[in-house]
């Protein structure tokens, strides 16, 4: 019977978990604890090994699983920048990830943000927690008077183009690959004007060398002063002080956050109040940013998703097959 460990596993994942280990008659060990040094230990005598984190593997950990004889780190998420590739590469292990668990839900989640930004609620909740009912001054626009423009039109952006179709919005769209499908709900078109012309700008891309740091000073620079930036992808892809220094001045009109570039300090957990860095106070106290703690994938849907597809790659490379979603350095 072949055997699997699971890192970081949620409450919410284990009947799914329960479920696949009997299908598929495999035993299949779920822990709490992230994959560390101190953890990765518990790896010896698995076959294969399934995580889900954002804080970089330390570099000791690849060496460790290769000398277990485990052959491939499956990430059960779509990111996977905290991975070193090469390092696994050497190491001889196949990296896989889960690209496409559930786009709606993370497209859901910057379409909720966004009406939000847009019916200018967080101004709303600030005046009602000082017990002021006036909405003077507070007036709003529909959402099918706004374009919405999508950097990255994948998975996540594709669906993230419906859903603002659907609703009447023009969509604009970059990406290095034109989706024919997409074409009913989005216009392709070149960065300068995904970022110069719309009301809403959202990102969807993979965070690697091409893209980090892309939305800086010079990006908000070209973005129309009543614009709002939604981002429910990896926060290394927009430079947090440059997005407080765009905020404060009033070259954008607000931001909606699913991660922050530093999250790995205290995401995940009941910080204490000397672990959370200054930008995130910063940003925190505008009442035109919400920010949530990286849980757009959360949904029952995505949770089952995460689970079969993950654990399908293991089983596939523990079989000596070609897994579904291997990443390539």
């Amino acid at each position: 019977m072949k055997k699997i460990i699971m890192y970081a596993v949620l409450d919410v994942e284990q009947p799914f978990i329960d479920a696949y280990a009997k299908a598929h008659n495999v035993e299949i060990k779920s822990v709490a604890e992230r994959l560390t040094p101190e953890t990765v230990g518990w790896a010896k005598g698995f076959d294969g090994i399934d995580i889900q984190q954002t804080i970089p593997l330390d570099p000791s950990i690849y060496p460790t699983l290769k000398s277990f004889g485990i052959k491939q780190i499956t990430a059960r998420m779509v990111g996977f920048d905290f991975i070193d590739l090469k390092l696994a590469k050497e190491n001889g292990l196949i990296v896989t990830n889960v690209p496409a668990y559930s786009p709606r839900a993370i497209a859901e989640m910057g379409l909720t943000q966004a009406l939000r930004l847009v019916r200018k609620l967080g101004y709303y909740d600030d005046r009602m927690d000082r017990l002021d009912f006036r909405w003077s001054g507070l007036e709003s626009t529909e959402i099918y008077n706004l374009t919405v423009g999508i950097i990255g039109a994948g998975h996540i952006g594709g669906a993230t183009a419906q859903l603002y179709s659907a609703l009447g919005a023009k969509v604009i769209a970059v990406d290095p690959v034109h989706h024919a499908e997409l074409e009913p709900y989005l216009s392709y078109t070149d960065l300068d004007r995904v970022l110069k012309e719309p009301d809403i700008v959202t990102i969807h891309t993979p965070l690697n060398n091409e893209t980090s740091a892309m939305l800086n000073a010079e990006a908000f620079k070209k973005m129309k002063p009543s614009a709002y930036l939604i981002n429910m992808a990896r926060g290394g892809l927009v430079v947090t002080d440059d997005l407080i220094a765009a905020l404060q001045n009033h070259e954008i009109a607000g931001a909606a956050l699913d991660t922050l570039a530093d999250e790995g300090q205290f995401f995940e957990k009941q910080a204490q109040p000397e672990e959370i860095p200054e930008d995130y106070k910063i940003l925190r106290a505008m009442p035109n940013v919400l920010i949530s703690p990286h849980s757009a994938f959360y949904t029952d849907t995505a949770m089952r998703n995460i689970v079969e597809m993950g654990l399908d790659d293991v089983m596939l490379i523990l079989d000596g097959k070609r897994p579904n979603y291997p990443v390539v350095e």
